[in-house]
């Protein structure tokens, strides 16, 4: 089902990741590169693997072969599941598919399904992931006021929805589990089950020995298809508003849509 913001995902984002998905496929052997490595991908909140489709029909007419497969896990309403709770439902599908793709996969991830993709490289010690795109996805959590947000949570306020959050009842809701509240860091720190964790501001207990941030990042994409591998004098900026990931580089301020690991 498509749940109450099936199409939250409109096609221009998807058209944004298209110049960077013949770099991604290219890794196939044989003169006809005749195969390509499999996709893997994962929605966002209250998406579906109904919101992908456009993606779906692009990979599949211009690498013809490639095995894509949109994760229909936690759609609509579902994706407001504990967060820890999906990365165990997405784990268990994608195990059988890595079994089939001895020579590796690549990792597509939308929005909150960032976050469940690199907590799902935290805890397998034995995943083949060879790339790994987070697309829009808050890594380092979210304040900042949307039209979900209002829907929820109707009578609280960005600035006071920290008491919801930060209580047990408030980390059964996946939004919570990764809203970082700059104002009230003692008690996202305290009360965090998962964001502080895979962030490494807590014990990551469920951790491999394997660091998953060394898949993030390498490289770092932003609005105006700019790229830019990670290098001395990239440096996140602190903004209590953003949703996304904010850099600054050159003089230049930076909202990160994508980052390509």
């Amino acid at each position: 089902m498509l749940g109450l913001w099936g199409q939250r995902l409109p096609a221009a984002w998807v058209l944004l990741l298209l110049p960077f998905l013949p770099l991604l496929l290219l890794a196939a052997p044989g003169p006809h590169r005749a195969s390509y490595k499999p996709v893997i991908v994962v929605h966002g909140l209250f998406d579906s693997s109904y919101s992908f489709r456009h993606l779906l029909e692009y990979i599949n007419e211009t690498h013809p072969g490639t095995v894509v497969t949109v994760l229909d896990l936690f759609d609509g309403r579902e994706s407001l599941r504990p967060l820890w709770e999906q990365v165990q439902g997405f784990r268990e599908a994608v195990v059988p598919i890595m079994a089939k793709a001895p020579q590796g996969l690549h990792l597509i991830c939308y929005s909150q399904g960032g976050l469940v993709c690199r907590a799902l490289l935290s805890v397998m010690d034995d995943h083949n992931v060879d790339s790994f795109i987070s697309l829009s996805s808050p890594q380092m959590g979210q304040y900042g006021d949307t039209d979900y947000l209002k829907w929820l949570f109707p009578t609280s306020m960005r600035s006071n929805l920290y008491r919801i959050c930060y209580s047990p009842w408030g980390q059964e809701f996946s939004i919570c589990n990764y809203w970082h509240d700059p104002h009230h860091d003692d008690l996202y720190l305290n009360a965090s089950s998962f964001l502080a964790l895979i962030n490494g501001e807590r014990d990551h207990p469920n951790a491999t020995g394997e660091n998953s941030d060394s898949y993030l990042c390498c490289f770092f994409c932003f609005f105006d298809s700019l790229c830019l591998p990670l290098q001395p004098g990239l440096t996140p900026v602190a903004d209590s508003a953003s949703l996304l990931p904010i850099l600054q580089y050159g003089g230049r301020t930076f909202f990160v849509w994508a980052t390509w690991c």
